[in-house]
């Protein structure tokens, strides 16, 4: 009874371990990363850096001003996510590189606390037409080929 009793406290033991483990939240992390290797790189020094080094130290950029090139913008965001719940950022951090031909001008960082909610609109456009059901998509082309010609049939065309 005893060894009955080891194996069921164990059994036990091991289902719990294992549901513990399914509920443990998984990170992912999206975009640049500026502590990579564990090494904290120095921010771009305004009227030093140039391009070029900026490029060498931090890689291309993320995203760059749409219409004049004059910032690059590196973003990296933390999403965390429980089981089968919508993930959720907690931690996202934005930094902007502006030039001033090719020197730095200025370096701004900005963190989740600075971020936005958008909210997307999730209508649907309405199209004209009407949607085909599924018996109409099957045999939609039933009937539709093309004819076959006289000369693809082995025969001599029809010269009247």
């Amino acid at each position: 009874m005893n060894r009955g009793f080891l194996r069921l406290s164990a059994a036990a033991a091991l289902a719990v371990a294992a549901a513990t483990a399914a509920c443990a939240p998984v990170q992912t992390y999206n975009g640049f990363r500026s502590d990579r290797n564990n090494e904290e790189i120095p921010d771009p020094q305004v009227g030093v850096d140039t391009r070029d080094t900026v490029m060498q130290r931090f890689g291309s950029p993320s995203t760059t001003a749409i219409f004049d090139q004059t910032a690059w913008y590196y973003v990296s965001s933390v999403q965390e996510r429980v089981a089968f719940y919508e993930p959720r950022t907690i931690d996202r951090r934005v930094m902007v590189v502006r030039f001033d031909g090719e020197t730095v001008s200025g370096v701004e960082k900005y963190g989740l606390e600075r971020g936005r909610i958008v909210a997307y609109n999730d209508d649907v456009t309405p199209t004209r037409g009407r949607e085909l059901g599924v018996l109409e998509q099957l045999l939609g082309n039933v009937g539709r080929a093309p004819p076959i010609r006289e000369e693809e049939r082995g025969g001599r065309p029809n010269r009247d």
